[in-house]
């Protein structure tokens, strides 16, 4: 039973952990991102070229989320996993949202996306450390209209233009 107990007590923490950064990416406060994260916290997922520093990168990383997708709400997606006396953790999560906004000279499609992702994060001390975005970029793309579903003609076609699918058969 302490055993269970023990489990228990880590898979809240981890948890409340998940529930605040989910809550921080929906709630649109960019102050709320820094009572998670350590001093020297980076973050990175697809759409950030170079790995963010400390907890205001990320809040303008997410603020352009927001303009694009005023909408947009971060939520569970499954288990999370962390153990006792563990210093790394994981979350499953489902990013909804419509697209209303332009966001990096794309304009709004006024498309609902639902993009599911991963962040696996180290923590220190109860707060996040390093936080690494995991999420199909390609998927976005589609479901926002920017590049065509997977295995169609469309996509055949960019995949030869981009320089794929043109060798002769038996080469």
């Amino acid at each position: 039973m302490a055993e269970d107990g023990v489990a228990m007590t880590a898979a809240g923490r981890v948890d409340q952990l998940f529930d605040a950064w989910e809550a921080a990416w929906s709630g649109r406060d960019p102050s709320a991102f820094a009572a998670l994260c350590a001093r020297d916290f980076t973050y990175e997922d697809p759409l950030t070229p170079e790995p963010l520093a400390g907890a205001d990168e990320l809040a303008t990383h997410v603020q352009r989320l927001w303009a694009g997708f005023p909408d947009a709400r971060l939520e569970r997606a499954g288990e999370r996993l962390g153990r006792e006396g563990g210093h790394f953790a994981a979350a499953p999560v489902k990013l909804v949202a419509t697209h209303r906004g332009a966001v990096e000279g794309l304009p709004a499609t006024g498309r609902f996306v639902v993009l599911h992702g991963v962040f696996y994060c180290e923590l220190r001390s109860g707060r996040l450390l390093h936080v690494r975005g995991f999420f199909d970029l390609y998927d976005a793309a589609v479901q926002l209209g920017v590049l065509p579903r997977r295995g169609t003609l469309g996509e055949k076609a960019l995949l030869t233009l981009r320089g794929f699918g043109l060798r002769a058969r038996g080469q």
